[in-house]
């Protein structure tokens, strides 16, 4: 049996893993609103542009920057900036997959994500992963190759776009954890939208393309509020819980998308993708859950040579 304390550390209130799983529903809506919109014909540079001046303006509004305006100043200009462009780049990657994927493909390919991170952890942060978090990596590769089958004429260059979101999302969430020891949470989360809005300001004129009816531009309305409002749910989930401890819940989102590719878009995966999907997911609850006893083994450890528990998990 746990002791009590790490029980207390592991376990997630309940008002956390429901604004996690609020979350996925927003994320899932958003992603079929994406969809939706970027199939009608709006360039997707465009849509993710205006999904982050949206996202802009909901931080700062969020956080009442007029109260302390230095608060959203970055100190790592550069890396904060690199940052959000990967962010956006995953953004623009994730429209031009659903042009032709759907949903749950999408949605699974990126969901390997958490594997590419652990993977590029150790050369570029130091924090090697031990061999059982590398099977995992492994199972998640091979639940990637079931969902695209290369060779069985399937991959096409949705799955192209999907790969490149989940690459680029990977740099994200490594840069995210290089900075977050300096940088305060509200500078990475403002930043991050205003970084692209700015830079890809002079590609607009380009790219904008309004819609003409008037659904498809009322979804297209909703899309900033709806990442943005996703990000703000997580925000407030995990300032009560560990990441570890709600990293299961977000999978729900693959569920939501299946049920929303359906309902929309008359799309239900096929066993493969269904596989694939359930290979990742497993394999990502595994990282999180060993990254979580490593955590707890060396907050625990007394001194260095007590137990190395990073060679052990």
């Amino acid at each position: 049996m746990k002791p009590p304390k790490i029980r207390a550390e592991t376990a997630a209130p309940l008002s956390a893993i429901l604004l996690v799983a609020a979350s996925t529903f927003v994320f899932s809506t958003f992603e079929a609103s994406a969809k939706f919109v970027v199939v009608a014909g709006v360039a997707p540079l465009f849509v993710a542009w205006v999904r982050y001046v949206v996202h802009v303006i909901a931080v700062v509004v969020f956080y009442r920057a007029w109260r302390d305006p230095a608060a959203l100043l970055p100190r790592n200009y550069f890396l904060q900036i690199v940052r959000a462009l990967c962010l956006f780049g995953a953004t623009v990657s994730t429209f031009l997959a659903l042009q032709t994927l759907q949903l749950a493909e999408s949605v699974s390919i990126f969901f390997a994500a958490p594997m590419v991170i652990t993977a590029l952890a150790g050369p570029l942060l130091g924090e090697w992963a031990g061999w059982r978090r590398w099977l995992a990596v492994i199972a998640g590769f091979v639940g990637v190759l079931i969902i695209v089958r290369p060779g069985f004429g399937v991959f096409e260059i949705g799955h192209v776009y999907a790969f490149a979101n989940m690459l680029i999302y990977a740099c994200y969430a490594i840069l995210t954890r290089r900075l977050g020891a300096t940088e305060s949470a509200q500078s990475m989360i403002f930043v991050s939208g205003l970084a692209p809005v700015i830079l890809m300001l002079p590609l607009v004129p380009f790219y904008a393309s309004l819609p003409t009816d008037a659904v498809v531009i009322g979804v297209f309305l909703t899309l900033g509020i709806l990442g943005a409002g996703g990000h703000l749910l997580f925000i407030l989930a995990y300032r009560q819980a560990e990441a570890t401890a709600l990293a299961p819940v977000s999978y729900l989102q693959m569920v939501w998308s299946i049920a929303l590719g359906w309902l929309v878009f008359g799309d239900f995966p096929d066993r493969w993708v269904m596989t694939g999907a359930a290979i990742i997911m497993a394999g990502g609850i595994y990282i999180a859950h060993r990254e979580h006893r490593l955590r707890l083994a060396t907050r625990s450890a007394p001194t260095p040579e007590s137990g190395e528990p990073a060679k052990k998990l």
